[in-house]
């Protein structure tokens, strides 16, 4: 059996943020807002369409999503078509991706394609921009792990490229490494500032 619900928005409270007052989205809320989304009970899969999820200052858009049901406290929606997840000051953008929820919060999310690409706005005004094969982002640590033909610039000044590139986005700094069994060397291009 399976049910067919359109224009869906949905508040999910964290239990301890909830106060006696009427209800209000707090930073720890889940806001989950959708054109459409069908339920199969027999199967326990949610299917939305134009989906966006919010919590605090992460925001997750995509065409479609796919979840085991509405359960936050341990979970992985798989999102694809046309992904983007707004995340501290940062953007990643892909065609597909998957999203975990633990305790209610959104711990992490990855993102494939060809390529997938992150960009964040640096405190002087300048941006970060990335590229890769694939894009992990640990909500938490705010970190960017960049794999597979990994690509990172900040807007043009310098660029490096490596199988594996990892962003500290609090510290805005990038380390360069190679994972296990791999023997591609990192490059560095730094391009020096011409005196006018």
């Amino acid at each position: 059996m399976s049910l067919l619900f359109t224009l869906v928005t949905i508040i999910i409270m964290v239990p301890s943020l909830v106060g006696a007052d009427e209800p209000q989205a707090e930073s720890g809320d889940i806001t989950l807002d959708a054109a459409s989304s069908e339920v199969d009970f027999r199967a326990n899969i949610v299917l939305f369409r134009n989906i966006v999820i919010s919590q605090g200052k992460v925001r997750v858009v995509a065409q479609r999503a796919r979840s085991t049901g509405l359960d936050f406290d341990d979970s992985t929606w798989m999102l694809s078509g046309t992904v983007r997840i707004e995340v501290d000051g940062g953007v990643l953008t892909s065609d597909e991706a998957s999203v975990t929820f633990q305790g209610n919060r959104i711990v992490s999310a990855s993102i494939r394609g060809k390529p997938a690409e992150f960009s964040q706005l640096l405190k002087d005004g300048s941006r970060t921009r990335g590229r890769a094969g694939s894009i992990l982002y640990d909500v938490t640590a705010s970190i960017v792990t960049l794999r597979e033909e990994a690509w990172l610039s900040d807007d043009g000044r310098s660029e490096i490229r490596g199988d594996q590139l990892v962003y500290y986005t609090r510290e805005e700094r990038v380390q360069a490494g190679k994972p296990v069994g791999s023997n591609e060397r990192v490059r560095i291009i730094i391009r020096p500032k011409v005196s006018p």
